[in-house]
């Protein structure tokens, strides 16, 4: 039996974690999570640091592929995930029908969250959004940048922050929060997330054997649950 190492970004945890047990019973298999930003994990990887399995959005997964540190066997797409507002339970939900009112709803918050931009997908959209908004100079003093899964959350529920920006997946079944929708499609980051066997895994069938694992239509239903959307 193989100890399977998986390398993901924070958007697809909570199926991870909710998913492991019965794929371990099954498989006899360990699964070793490291979860964390986008940014964090491209450099363990370029610094040597090993995996079995990649969990990324599919154009870095592409990159991998190209540049041999990710094998085509096993690849799949797991879903889809959009960035939503959420604030904290029991506050006014922001407008968000349109990008003028996201945008006044920014203006009008005393402080946003969103993850730092160029450390995840979010967060390098969010700080563009701003821009693309015309108030990147407004918002200044505003602004946190904090991963959901690194504060960024508990930022919200307690109020320093009156709105979050985050992938859906990352926000949806917290205590405290509440989900205010989300971002106009004219304004949206939709982002595609797969999986592929790392090709200097030490155990390649195993962790392609996870990847079906999830992938599984048995447990589309878990994906649903935790934000994510079925391609198509």
């Amino acid at each position: 039996m193989a100890a399977i190492k998986v390398f993901s970004g924070g958007a697809p945890k909570e199926v991870f974690l909710r998913l492991a047990p019965a794929f371990e019973r099954q498989s006899g298999h360990k699964l070793d999570f490291v979860f964390a930003v986008m940014s964090a994990l491209r450099d363990r990887l370029a610094a040597g640091e090993k995996t079995d399995v990649l969990v990324m959005p599919t154009n870095i997964l592409d990159d991998y592929e190209k540049s041999g540190l990710a094998l085509h066997a096993h690849r799949a797409v797991l879903g889809l995930v959009r960035i939503n507002a959420v604030v904290r339970t029991g506050a006014p939900r922001p407008d968000l029908s349109s990008p003028d009112t996201v945008k006044q709803a920014m203006l009008n918050s005393h402080a946003i969250a969103h993850a730092t931009p160029g450390a995840t997908p979010s967060g390098t959209h969010m700080g563009k959004l701003l821009d693309q908004l015309g108030i990147a100079d407004a918002m200044k003093g505003k602004v946190i940048h904090r991963p959901a899964l690194e504060g960024g959350v508990q930022l919200v529920a307690s109020g320093e922050a009156e709105i979050g920006f985050y992938p859906k997946s990352e926000v949806i079944n917290i205590e405290g929060l509440t989900l205010a929708g989300p971002l106009p499609a004219a304004i949206q980051l939709t982002t595609i997330y797969g999986a592929a066997v790392a090709s200097a895994s030490a155990a390649p069938d195993a962790a392609g054997a996870f990847i079906g694992f999830v992938n599984d239509q048995k447990n589309l239903g878990v994906w649903a649950e935790a934000g994510f959307d079925q391609p198509g």
